[in-house]
């Protein structure tokens, strides 16, 4: 059977290990170790990278040297610098670090909205009306991270009807691209791409990216489902850093070594060099004392003792 004509030849992937991927670490990650982190994904080739989140160091202790992170990095040209932002004082205290792009967020579940911030989906937009517009005020890009798009943890399969709709209240706030989020990796190919397409009814192939956990085991499956579509933009964690908050034990998001040994496979260019970015997984998981979660590092690494 043909590869769809659709599939690009080009991909650009969003590693999101420093903040995603951390984010959840009980030990504390000093802030140097982050920078370190960073300067590796930049230097193999990474050329957008989620640094840090602005939240409040009381829900999220791991995040609270984000001032001194994001002050401690070389920036390189060409390279985008996102950061999470989940209210107006979080943007606030943003600003200072100049960050390239902001991410705010929405679920596509009523019920995972009212557990992890407390409000309706709508009210989780209007709270962030205000963040988008003065992020785009002051010169700042933004993304919507759109969680839950196939399945929640409370309300099981999602439909694509609300994903659409997630996607339209993004759009009418000024939101300029989205992640379609698998938060709890139980999506399957057929699934993604009607998330996809929903999506794609309020936003162009351009500014949509991909965004799927591993935690059954689909995320390269659904991956290549989305490049059938013509998905170019991915968001994948370095050395699968970053578990699943709501599968005990299980994995999170799909490691950024993995995707990348597919897209190369598939003679897509990435730009990023697999062997660097292996040895930016073996740094931070060196430091957190485990092996990567990733198979393709794991591979890379015995046959490099061997």
């Amino acid at each position: 059977m043909a590869l769809s004509s659709l599939i690009p030849s080009r991909v650009k992937l969003i590693d999101v290990g420093p903040r995603d991927g951390l984010q959840n670490e009980k030990t504390p990650v000093p802030a140097e170790v982050k920078i370190e982190l960073v300067h590796r994904l930049q230097d193999a080739g990474l050329k957008e990278i989620e640094v840090t989140s602005y939240v409040s160091p009381k829900w999220v202790p791991q995040m609270g040297d984000n001032v001194e992170v994001m002050a401690g990095i070389s920036r390189q040209p060409g390279v985008l610098y996102s950061v999470l932002t989940p209210n107006m004082k979080g943007f606030e205290s943003s600003v200072a670090s100049k960050p390239d792009e902001i991410v705010v967020f929405g679920a596509a579940s009523e019920a995972f909205s009212q557990k992890n911030i407390n409000c309706s989906i709508a009210e989780s937009i209007e709270r962030f009306a205000p963040v988008v517009e003065a992020a785009l005020a002051a010169g700042i890009k933004v993304r919507g991270a759109m969680s839950c798009t196939v399945g929640c943890p409370y309300e099981g399969e999602i439909a694509p009807e609300k994903v659409g709709e997630l996607a339209r209240l993004m759009k009418n706030i000024g939101v300029q691209r989205v992640d379609v989020a698998d938060t709890i990796g139980v999506g399957t190919p057929r699934k993604v791409q009607a998330a996809i397409e929903a999506t794609l009814k309020h936003f162009d192939i351009d500014n949509i990216s991909g965004h799927f956990h591993d935690t059954y085991g689909q995320a390269l499956s659904n991956t290549l489902a989305a490049l059938e579509l013509g998905v170019w933009n991915y968001q994948s964690s370095v050395a699968g850093l970053g578990g699943c908050p709501y599968a005990k034990g299980a994995t999170g998001n799909v490691s950024t070594e993995d995707v990348v040994y597919l897209l190369q496979g598939m003679g897509i260019d990435t730009g990023i060099d697999l062997d660097k970015l292996v040895d930016a997984g073996k740094f931070i998981s060196d430091y957190l004392g485990r092996k990567p979660n990733s198979r393709v590092a794991t591979a890379i690494i015995n046959k490099r003792a061997g």
